[in-house]
C-alpha cells in the first residue's frame, strides 16, 4: 500500500510536470509568434489575446487541465474519493483519452509540427493520454465510479460543444476540422460531435466496468 501510494505520487506528479511543461512552451511560442500545437497556426496575423482565447477553448488544452488538476490531487492523497472527486476524475480519463484518440486518428496527418510546438504537442497529445491511462489502470484509486458520476461527467463536454459551435456562429472558428459547421456544414459537424459524444459514451461504459471488475487499489 505505501509503495504504491509513493509510486502513484511519484507518476501523477511527472504527467503533471508534462502537463505544466507543454503548456509553458505553448504559451511562449503564442507570445513570441510561433505555431500552436493543437492546430499548426502561427502568430503572425492574429493577436496575442485572440490566440489566448483559442489556447484555452481546444478540447485538449481542457482535458489536459483537468487531467493537470486530478493529477495534483493525487499526488496530494493518492487515494482520494468524495462524489465531486469521481466525476472529475471520469473527465479526466475521458477527456484524455478522446483527446489522444481523436489527435492520432484525425488530426495527427493534418498538423505538421517542429521544434517547440513538436515538444508541446508530444506532451498534450500523447505522453498525457496514455500515461494518464495507464496511471489508473496500475495504481487506481479504484473503485470509484459510479452510474451518477457517468451522467455527471458528460456536463463538460456537452457544455463545450454548445460552446463551441454558438461562438463559432459569430466568430466562424472552430478549434477542429471535423466540427467546422463553416467548411463542411452545421448538420455534418453536428453529426461528428454526435459520434464524439456516443465514443464518449462507449468509454465512460467500459471504465465504469472496468472499474469493478479490475483489482482493487487504494
Amino acid at each position: 500500500m505505501a509503495n504504491r501510494a509513493a509510486v502513484s505520487r511519484w507518476w501523477h506528479g511527472a504527467i503533471a510536470a508534462v502537463i505544466l511543461a507543454s503548456l509553458v512552451i505553448q504559451l511562449v511560442l503564442i507570445f513570441t509568434g510561433g505555431a500552436d500545437a493543437n492546430s499548426g497556426e502561427s502568430g503572425t496575423e492574429i493577436g496575442v489575446g485572440t490566440r489566448l482565447w483559442r489556447l484555452f477553448s481546444f478540447f485538449t488544452i481542457q482535458s489536459n487541465l483537468i487531467v493537470l488538476a486530478v493529477a495534483v490531487g493525487l499526488v496530494l492523497r493518492p487515494a482520494r474519493d468524495g462524489s465531486l472527486w469521481r466525476v472529475a476524475r471520469l473527465d479526466s480519463l475521458l477527456g484524455i483519452i478522446i483527446t489522444g484518440l481523436v489527435f492520432a486518428i484525425v488530426l495527427a496527418p493534418q498538423v505538421h509540427l517542429t521544434g517547440a510546438a513538436l515538444a508541446a504537442t508530444i506532451g498534450f497529445h500523447y505522453i498525457s493520454p496514455w500515461a494518464t491511462l495507464a496511471a489508473w489502470l496500475l495504481l487506481g484509486p479504484r473503485p470509484r465510479l459510479t452510474w451518477q458520476a457517468v451522467g455527471y461527467a458528460f456536463a463538460w463536454p456537452v457544455a463545450w460543444l454548445v460552446y463551441i459551435f454558438t461562438q463559432g456562429a459569430f466568430t466562424n472558428w472552430y478549434p477542429y476540422p471535423f466540427l467546422d459547421a463553416t467548411d463542411i456544414g452545421l448538420p455534418t459537424a453536428l453529426r461528428n460531435a454526435t459520434f464524439v459524444l456516443i465514443l464518449g459514451l462507449a468509454l465512460a461504459t467500459a471504465l465504469k466496468t472496468l472499474d469493478h471488475k479490475l483489482p482493487s487499489r487504494d
